[in-house]
């Protein structure tokens, strides 16, 4: 039994098709299939029950696929050890974002980023934070960008920066002309929230305490899947919404008919932060694609403090 010989069992069971996993695996299909023969019957099981038409997984293979992929996991870890102690920059990153953080902060780090560290390969996924999680937890991203806490003892969290929260209303507005926005502003004025799912929802309800405020208006069963529905809706006249601040700098902040406005209330913000595992190797990667974004940050948000690492002036 070796490593290729696993990674074999493993193409099967994720195609469902040993013509499928021979083209994946880069060798013909007899070659594969002769290879898992022989690897059944040292081991003296059937891990495959085949037919004509399909291709099962028998119960024993089943514990045998999960075992070959930790097996896997661990000799990609070793790899990835031994390169980040040759040169930890170097290869891809895998960052997954949430989507009301992603549009806005990413296209801020591009370039720095590959002028900084051009052998470095930003993989970009965008993803529901419980999504980011299982993922990360599953190794298939390397860390992600969150704005909820992390209750895991197996993950590390790097705070990053601290993002107010804006209100964007149409300009004919009861607030337009009001100097400072109160809660009870907000308690008042018909809110348009992101479905469930978005941690952003979530932020917005509990740090301005509308959790458990009853909702009115035509609008008010309307939940859209994207900030970026949310402010269509709010220059289109139907209520207000809530945004990040990293949101202002999209391009519906110009000619859309949309006020916005700072609230400059006490805890009116969201923690942002860069969450990977705490066996991760390639921590000197991750600790520079986060001084790329703290070197990025615009005036709108409060960058946290990160050891050895002074802010640029803007």
């Amino acid at each position: 039994m070796n490593l290729k010989d696993l990674s074999y069992i493993i193409a099967v069971a994720e195609t469902g098709h040993f013509g499928k996993a021979a083209e994946r695996c880069f060798v013909s299909q007899p070659t594969l299939s002769g290879q898992i023969k022989k690897l059944e019957d040292s081991l003296g099981v059937a891990i495959f029950e085949r037919t004509k038409r399909s291709v099962e997984i028998t119960p024993i293979g089943k514990t045998i696929i999960t075992h070959a992929l930790n097996i896997q996991e661990q000799a990609n870890t070793i790899l990835q050890t031994a390169r980040a102690h040759q040169d930890p920059m170097l290869g891809p990153l895998r960052i997954g974002a949430i989507p009301t953080l992603s549009p806005y902060l990413i296209p801020l780090i591009l370039l720095p980023l590959q002028k900084q560290y051009p052998q470095m390969k930003l993989i970009l996924s965008e993803e529901f934070t419980h999504v980011l999680l299982q993922r990360l937890r599953r190794h298939e991203i390397d860390a992600a960008l969150l704005a909820t806490d992390v209750d895991d003892t197996e993950l590390e969290v790097m705070p990053l920066f601290d993002e107010p929260f804006w209100l964007a209303h149409p300009y004919q507005h009861p607030l337009y002309n009001k100097e400072k926005i109160t809660r009870a502003d907000l308690d008042n004025t018909e809110l348009l929230i992101l479905s469930e799912g978005h941690c952003l929802a979530k932020q917005t309800m509990e740090v301005f305490h509308l959790k458990n405020r009853q909702q009115q208006g035509e609008m008010a069963d309307l939940r859209a899947s994207s900030l970026e529905t949310l402010l269509q809706l709010v220059s289109a006249g139907f209520g207000s919404t809530l945004v990040p601040a990293l949101a202002l700098r999209g391009a519906w902040t110009s000619g859309s008919g949309i006020a916005t406005r700072e609230l400059k209330m006490k805890g009116a913000s969201r923690r942002i932060s860069l969450v990977f595992r705490k066996s991760y190797p390639r921590k000197k990667a991750l600790q520079a694609f986060a001084g790329v974004i703290f070197d990025s940050l615009p005036n709108t948000v409060r960058a946290c403090k990160m050891p050895g690492k002074k802010r640029k002036k803007a």
